[in-house]
């Protein structure tokens, strides 16, 4: 048997085939929360959020109209990210004004990807997210439009323009 596409197996979780949202979630669950972690830096809570996705995938999956998979769960998880903090000011600042926390992790020993990390947190959050879902989750600029609701070629001048900004801020802080 060949191995399915994502959207060949999120077609068939659509249609009821809740067995085949298992070989999703082995697939993309690290890619999820790795995305959510590097935006808002707390463990916890990612892993709570990464499981919301997919809560949202099952619960929502006749809305799947066959188009890029990556790009709806990838629309998906940043929905999640913006309405958890919506819902929680008292608690927390707004996604685009939180102060993006700077916790010494096992994984940042690395003296060459803690300053990027670093730099990273100093970026504004959608110049952050742009870079993280474009770097880091490796998502392709007219997937990262479908996500966002833009052009591929306004994506691909605004994550230059966030590398640009990184570059300074990475230099600088040396």
């Amino acid at each position: 048997m060949k191995e399915l596409t994502n959207e060949e197996l999120m077609t068939a979780v659509a249609e009821g085939d809740l067995d085949m949202l298992k070989i999703l979630f082995e697939r993309h669950h690290v890619h999820v929360f790795n995305f959510l972690y590097k935006m808002c830096r707390d463990k916890m809570l990612s892993e709570d959020l990464t499981q919301e996705v997919f809560y949202k995938l099952m619960k929502y999956r006749n809305s799947y109209n066959g188009g890029n998979f990556v790009s709806w769960l990838f629309t998906i998880a940043r929905n999640c990210l913006n309405t958890h903090f919506r819902r929680n000011k008292e608690r927390h600042e707004d996604i685009n004004s939180v102060a993006f926390k700077l916790t010494v992790q096992e994984e940042d020993n690395d003296e060459a990807y803690s300053q990027i990390q670093t730099a990273l947190a100093k970026l504004n959050t959608s110049d952050r997210e742009l870079i993280v879902l474009n770097r880091f989750q490796e998502i392709r600029y007219n997937e990262i439009a479908e996500i966002i609701g833009s052009t591929p070629g306004a994506v691909k001048t605004r994550i230059n323009r966030a590398i640009q900004k990184l570059k300074t801020i990475y230099f600088s802080d040396l």
